[in-house]
């Protein structure tokens, strides 16, 4: 008998259950923003808004997610292509049975500042916040303690120290995926690191920096642990919208609180929109 004859029977059986294993997380998500959207009114929505703090909040949350993203992006650009090319260099010189000491130390470093970056991703968010504000308590940063901690500065150091490994984390992949070959053959035409990095890697990088960019603008308009313990929630000055829904949760102001979460949910979907509809075809 014809094995093939079974075929379509299994594939049919894998792929409902890989669909639907799949598909209950995507299900979960569209509820949860199906279940906010319906809670909400227009009514709700246009009194949260009248709300000038509400408002602040908003402005503040897009203004200091983009500039952490501009400057998260600035710092996982070289760090990643660092971390990429040592690897990848000693990968290519043969690891360790090429260059014994060199090769070692070399991957020892790359281990250590691998483990450092990842160190915002699993701390616990309010460990971060609690972190940094024990930081700026200790000279020389106690000196300038008073024009950054509970200030607008404090709320994108915060986001910053956790969206920047996000973006890091992006930008070394994108490298890693960038022959080495590449640069040598650019080298020996005579072309300098930083020639080759400019006109061989970056233009390649690019759609990895849109993601980076992406990923870390997203995580920076909802941290709330770091941003709540360094920066505070003061009114007017340093509250964004995660701390607003958590302070009008507090009041027991559950329509405001759903209706700025339905905003952060339309900034956020407008966002990675724009991302994939504009900024994606103008990087292929």
């Amino acid at each position: 008998m014809n094995a093939n004859a079974f075929r379509p029977k299994s594939d049919a059986i894998f792929l409902t259950g890989m669909i639907a294993l799949g598909g209950s997380y995507v299900l979960l998500v569209m509820l949860l923003i199906a279940g906010d959207v319906v809670f909400t009114t227009p009514q709700a929505l246009w009194e949260a808004f009248a709300v000038r703090e509400i408002r602040y909040s908003f402005w503040l949350s897009i203004i200091s997610s983009t500039i952490t993203a501009i400057l998260a992006l600035w710092v996982a650009v070289p760090l990643g292509y660092l971390l990429s090319r040592w690897h990848l260099e000693q990968l290519d010189a043969g690891g360790t049975a090429g260059r014994p000491l060199r090769s070692r130390l070399t991957n020892a470093a790359i281990a250590v500042i691998d483990t450092v970056i990842d160190i915002p991703l699993v701390l616990p968010p309010l460990v971060v916040g609690v972190s940094l504000l024990i930081l700026f308590s200790y000279p020389p940063l106690s000196a300038i303690s008073d024009h950054i901690v509970y200030e607008v500065p404090a709320v994108i150091l915060a986001q910053f120290t956790v969206a920047c490994a996000f973006a890091a984390r992006t930008m070394r992949t994108t490298f890693d995926q960038i022959p080495l070959r590449q640069e040598q053959v650019a080298m020996t035409l005579g072309a300098s690191r930083g020639q080759v990095f400019w006109t061989v890697l970056l233009p390649q990088a690019r759609r990895g920096m849109v993601a980076a960019a992406t990923l870390s603008w997203a995580r920076a308009i909802g941290e709330f642990g770091p941003v709540l313990i360094f920066a505070g929630s003061i009114s007017m000055r340093t509250e964004v919208l995660p701390t607003t829904i958590f302070l009008k949760l507090e009041e027991g102001n559950l329509p405001a609180a759903l209706a700025v979460s339905v905003c952060m949910i339309a900034v956020a979907m407008l966002v990675l929109v724009i991302v994939r509809l504009v900024g994606w075809r103008r990087i292929v």
